[in-house]
């Protein structure tokens, strides 16, 4: 019988290293048969001071960085280490820098929409942006990566332009940071240990074994 473990992963959907992290965790569980994971996605927002419309995101990252040839090479290098992974980054195809808190609050709403629904939308939203170069603070994306993840769309359409959940994903963030999550990727085992950064996979999959056998022993009952 598979032992059980809930992994949290703290991340953005607009950061780089997340997409990359959460291939290198796919991998890492398929390598782990034994373990049975519940996989639960977080928020956190890199620049949470970006507007609802979010900004150029050529003029953004330029101010960021400071260095256009810093720049390139930071995304060539990332390309490279994309495509091991499967992933097809076009840095270039990015027009908008969006704001990330009503993906979040999507994301948020995927977690009671069915089994493997969030996991769904993460993966189209990580595509959406960093493949496809598509604006995810516009809700129009997200209603369509709702659609395709096998959301009620009528209810994201519903939801969307109001507050709902807000302040309980600013609230999840907030506490993150207090936890000491500064960065993401952050996966975090039962809740009580973290591994932080986009890991190579055989890193993630050592962690989940020890952390899975640690709990089989009854070692990580709270006291």
């Amino acid at each position: 019988m598979a032992q059980q473990l809930t992994i949290d992963v703290v991340s953005d959907v607009v950061c780089p290293w997340c997409f990359v992290g959460m291939k290198r965790l796919e991998s890492a569980l398929a390598s782990v048969p034994e373990v049975s994971a519940d996989v639960h996605w977080r928020p956190f927002q890199l620049d949470p001071t970006i507007p609802p419309e979010g900004k150029d995101r050529k003029a953004y990252m330029l101010a960021k960085f400071s260095d256009e040839a810093r720049l390139k090479q930071i995304h060539a290098n990332l390309v490279s280490l994309g495509a091991v992974e499967g992933i097809s980054f076009d840095f270039d195809a990015i027009t908008v820098a969006p704001n990330t808190l009503d993906a979040h609050r999507l994301i948020r709403w995927a977690s009671s929409s069915g089994e493997g629904v969030q996991g769904r939308l993460v993966r189209l939203l990580f595509s959406s942006y960093f493949e496809q170069g598509k604006n995810i603070g516009d809700h129009r994306v997200l209603v369509e990566a709702a659609r395709e993840a096998g959301m009620d769309t009528a209810v994201v359409e519903a939801l969307l332009p109001t507050d709902a959940d807000r302040d309980e994903v600013t609230n999840e963030i907030v506490t993150a940071s207090r936890m000491g999550i500064s960065g993401v990727p952050c996966f975090l085992l039962e809740g009580k240990y973290a591994v932080m950064g986009a890991q190579e996979s055989a890193t993630l999959a050592d962690a989940i074994r020890q952390v899975a056998a640690a709990k089989a022993r009854g070692e990580l009952a709270t006291s």
